[in-house]
């Protein structure tokens, strides 16, 4: 049975070598993000006050100055041209463009997205995508969102829009975008708006084509044009991408829409009391639609224009629009064909999928692997920031404020980004974070191994990567760091690959040990092998800020210092993959192997392991030196269970001839020898440990929950840990849902919920353990119940546990859903799925962001490679030197 879409990806190139021309396949795609308005890039404040510098107040008004945003949008690669949908429900103050949400300063649990859609199905290519969103009948209750929230605090969950009752009754539209290309340069488009109230009802659609503004920067720019191709199509003239034209098939009247147009610039004077730019700024079709004001172009062109479609349709019905985008006007655009190339393209994204399941997968963990690889391709979003000019500012602009230059992010003005990017979150997170795009990464392999391995080299790039070798974190501060993941998944992404592209593991290599030279020099404040790292993406995960320590003091991290173990490690995995093509690399398998036993050597030494409750914990250094133990347990202490490492017993003896440090390293740091193969596993945390940590790992009352481990301990619940410092005191108690604390905005919490990566890294190390040691070695789990079961087992429950998150019970609920009625039982809503951020650790209710498909989208690559043992495969670690 043939797979065209297989066909297409296996064809695609190199995309570092420049996206279209590794294929063609990859101009349009759903580039648009849902959020562009307070971003730091649109940020040209002097406080660097982001959320409030750009509100969702000035979105439809302010023309971008690096990207743009729309609802369930295409773009083409470069952001030039873009498409998205505008709708109306007659009651609104404004036309519905873009997503609502509360800023980071708003909400009570940081910021948060207050409408409900969905990414359903998405391909590779984006030969076919689905997308779809609930808009409410009656006004949109912007105002009592805003305050409602801004009412409650910490202690009190988020008001969500169903919670204000504007879907009661189901009066609410049903908006489904179909997207499918014929070839990379023709998009069908087909509307699906269904009238799910008990009475007929009004909608206006407004398909809207606009382009990026690129002229209003750049002194001599040429400005594009779009006009119209007739009465039934948009002309698009754009020196960058050539002509084209959108055409509209009539509605369900018969008749064709209206074309409105307007300008893609800011309206100075409804948003700072000064003369605009034209009378028909960014903002007119939505005042001429709301308002009936004169403020869109008589003559019909402009820089943004939409079809104009005033749908009136009867209860419980369903009325289709079709567009098609396209290189040239066609009489036949909408015959047999159109509908012909969308059942195609949708038939093909069913087979595509089926081969990624394999054999024995029930519906619903189909469902949740299709669903989640559907939000990581949308989540490719077009990334664009140029750093140096954002500081100082476009020519044709009024200079940003002095304070800017050594602000936020003003060491990394070498960072010029232009570039598509998987990112965590199209609305709440429209960047990338550098260990998000890490755990991307291993999932896209399945889908598109050369798009994978370019996520990774990009971070990388010159353009990216500090001169001093730092990876930048993220948007909001590049400085910050993330924990080192990339040579992990790295080595992730080359396995599922085929193990084949020696190419693409010696260029993230070389880059990789840039990095890890950077790391060495800079995070390790005294030179003694542990490591600082700061916050390292686990926000509140301690009692104190761990990036803004008091003067004097110093934080050496359990799990900065294992990162740094297990960093060593893949590079020294890759280093031996390599030296089979060039034996030079032998002397670096003989570095890392020596960096690795002096890691692990000052974490035995100095303290961070804790002898009477058999955990690893941060150490703060006071001023005088003294040490005081931050005695939390919590996935910090966890982390060093990553950093293991299998070597067949004659390598290890080899190299322990060879080394010196590595050579004296003591049967404490090896965690096992095996027989048949005789593998001798070495780690950071060895037999001893690892036999007192899995213990409280397993324990239903401790870390293990019923959806997967905690990210601290339920034992903090009955023992909160407090830690006295001069003028001020710490606590961290178990918190299994939303922060109740303002660290990092409180937007996050790592005090008690359920995350996916950690959860993921944990499963993964128990399959390395299991590769090796086989039904042979038996361990209690949970703990306390008397049952023995090898480490493949556990992995395995683990495995089952996480994704009963989105499976049906017996009771026909989702736990991820909580007790939201509409989620679980409408048959509007309940197989509709959002992939959370994170999830209550006893419910498994969804929490945070709501579209953070890009980490938990890891659960859709367990569906995909359920078990490494069952598979007959040796993943990641353990595959070396087979």
């Amino acid at each position: 049975m043939t797979n065209p879409e297989r066909e297409r990806v296996a064809s695609f190139g190199r995309p570092e070598d420049g996206l279209i021309e590794a294929s063609p396949w990859y101009l349009w795609g759903p580039y648009l993000s849902e959020r562009a308005w307070g971003t730091v890039r649109e940020d040209y404040s002097g406080g660097g006050t982001a959320w409030e510098a750009f509100p969702h107040d000035h979105a439809r008004s302010r023309a971008y100055r690096w990207s743009e945003d729309g609802l369930g949008g295409i773009s083409d690669a470069g952001q030039r041209l873009c498409f998205a949908l505008t709708m109306w429900n007659g009651q609104d103050p404004i036309l519905k463009e873009r997503i609502f949400g509360l800023t980071g300063n708003e909400g009570n649990h940081g910021e948060d997205a207050k409408e409900y859609w969905w990414y359903l199905d998405a391909t590779p290519s984006h030969s076919w995508m689905r997308w779809r969103y609930h808009y409410p009948q009656r006004a949109f209750p912007y105002e009592r969102l805003v305050s409602e929230n801004r009412r409650r605090g910490r202690e009190e969950p988020e008001f969500e829009l169903l919670d204000t009752g504007v879907f009661d009754d189901d009066r609410f539209w049903i908006v489904e975008a179909d997207y499918a290309k014929a070839d990379p340069n023709d998009v069908r488009v087909r509307l699906r708006v269904t009238n799910a109230g008990p009475e007929a009802a009004t909608l206006h659609m407004l398909p809207t084509m606009w382009f990026r503004n690129t002229w209003s920067w750049e002194q001599g720019s040429a400005r594009p044009r779009l006009a119209p191709a007739g009465e039934d199509a948009i002309g698009v003239e754009h020196d960058g991408i050539g002509r084209l034209v959108l055409q509209a098939a009539p509605g369900p009247d018969g008749e064709l829409p209206t074309q409105v147009y307007c300008e893609n610039e800011t309206n100075a004077e409804r948003l700072f009391g000064s003369p605009s730019t034209t009378p028909f700024p960014k903002d007119g079709i939505n005042d001429h639609v709301v308002h009936g004001a004169a403020t869109v172009n008589p003559a019909r062109e402009g820089t943004k224009a939409a079809f104009w479609y005033a749908l009136e349709v009867p209860a419980g019905e369903t009325v289709e629009l079709s567009l098609r985008l396209a290189p040239e006007v066609r009489r036949d655009a909408f015959g047999p064909g159109f509908e012909q190339v969308l059942d195609e393209r949708r038939a093909e994204a069913d087979a595509f999928y089926a081969d990624l399941a394999p054999a024995g997968t029930s519906a619903e963990d189909a469902m949740i692997m299709r669903q989640g690889f559907a939000g990581m391709i949308w989540g490719k979003q077009f990334y664009h920031y140029d750093v140096d000019r954002w500081l100082v500012g476009d020519p044709e602009q009024p200079p940003p404020p002095p304070g800017r230059q050594a602000g936020r992010n003003a060491g990394w003005r070498h960072l010029d980004a232009s570039d598509i990017m998987s990112m965590p979150d199209p609305w709440e997170y429209p960047w990338f974070a550098a260990w998000d795009s890490a755990f991307h990464a291993v999932a896209l392999a399945h889908l598109d191994p050369a798009f994978a391995k370019y996520q990774l080299i990009l971070l990388c790039r010159e353009w990216f990567q500090h001169p001093n070798g730092a990876i930048p974190a993220y948007e909001w501060a590049f400085e910050d760091l993330n924990p080192p993941v990339q040579a992990w998944a790295a080595l992730q992404v080359y396995d599922i690959d085929g193990r084949r592209d020696i190419a693409f593991l010696t260029r993230v290599f070389s880059k990789l040990v840039l990095n890890f030279t950077w790391w060495v020099n800079r995070e390790d404040a005294d030179g003694n092998n542990l490591f600082e790292g700061g916050f390292l993406g686990l926000d509140n995960i301690g009692p104190i800020d761990r990036s803004h320590l008091p003067p004097g003091y110093t934080l050496e991290q359990s799990d900065a210092t294992a990162w740094m173990a297990f960093y060593c490690l893949n590079l020294l995995e890759m280093a031996r993959e390599l030296s089979e093509h060039n034996p030079a690399l032998d002397d670096l398998v003989i570095k890392f192997l020596e960096h690795f036993a002096q890691i692990s050597e000052a974490m035995r030494a100095k303290d961070l392991w804790n002898e009477d409750d058999g955990f690893y914990y941060d150490m703060l250094r006071t001023p005088d030196g003294a040490g005081v133990p931050l005695r939390v347990r919590s996935m910090v202490g966890i982390i060093p269970l990553f950093a293991t490492k299998a070597l067949r017993e004659d390598d290890f003896h080899r190299v322990r001839r060879l080394c010196k440090s590595f050579a004296d390293i003591p049967d404490h740091h090896v965690v096992t020898t095996t027989e048949g193969d005789r593998y001798v596993g070495v780690g950071v945390a060895a037999n001893g440990r690892v036999r007192r940590i899995l213990p409280h790992l397993f324990d239903e009352n401790s870390f293990l929950s019923p959806y997967g481990l905690r990210a601290l301990s339920r034992w903090h619940a009955e023992h909160p840990f407090t830690v006295e410092l001069p003028g001020w005191t710490a606590t961290v108690g178990y918190e299994p849902a939303e922060s109740t604390t303002g660290m990092f905005g409180g937007n996050s919490n790592w005090r008690g919920p359920m995350w996916v990566p950690l959860n993921y890294l944990v499963l993964r190390t128990l399959e390395d353990y299991d590769a090796h040691l086989g039904d042979g070695v038996k361990m209690e789990y949970p703990t306390g119940s008397g049952e023995k079961h090898s480490a493949g087992e556990i992995a395995e429950d683990l495995r089952q546990r996480m994704l009963s998150l989105y499976r049906r019970g017996e009771d026909g609920r989702r736990p991820a859903f909580g007790w939201v009625d509409k989620l679980q039982h409408n048959p509007h809503w309940r197989d509709n799925l959002l992939f959370f951020e994170y999830f209550h650790a006893d419910n498994g209710a969804g929490l945070g962001a709501t579209h953070q498909t890009g980490w938990t989208g890891l659960l859709a690559e367990l569906v995909a490679r359920p078990s490494a043992r069952l598979e007959g495969r040796r993943t990641g670690r353990w595959e070396t030197h087979r």
